[in-house]
């Protein structure tokens, strides 16, 4: 199983940004998938769920309304859209599928 996240960087407050988890190794569609964070000094949190045809979606409540979760099958590919940014979303953001991890890819907002 590999899970290989891409898509942050730095935006100012109010920005957006489009997080991308490719995955391989397993099938895809067969998986829920999630997106966690995790700020500095902070304990790793779950942002936001999908089920595996994504029909079904769970959001934290702080980023209810702001983040959008999506998955495209056919690319074997998660999707975090983030919009109306704010400093507190500043973290790495981990895509997971079960047990399985990727990297990480650090979101940092600031003016």
């Amino acid at each position: 199983v590999q899970l290989v996240e891409s898509g942050g960087g730095l935006v100012q407050p109010g920005g957006s940004l489009r997080l991308s988890c490719a995955a391989s190794g397993f099938t895809f569609n067969t998986y829920a998938m999630s997106w966690y964070r995790q700020g500095l000094g902070k304990a790793r949190e779950l942002v936001a769920s999908i089920s595996g045809a994504g029909d079904s979606t769970y959001y934290a409540d702080s980023v209810k309304g702001r983040f959008t979760i999506s998955r495209d099958n056919a690319r074997n590919t998660l999707f975090l859209q983030m919009n109306s940014l704010k400093p507190e979303d500043t973290a790495v953001y981990f895509c997971k599928a079960r047990s399985y991890w990727g990297q990480g890819t650090q979101v940092t907002v600031s003016s």
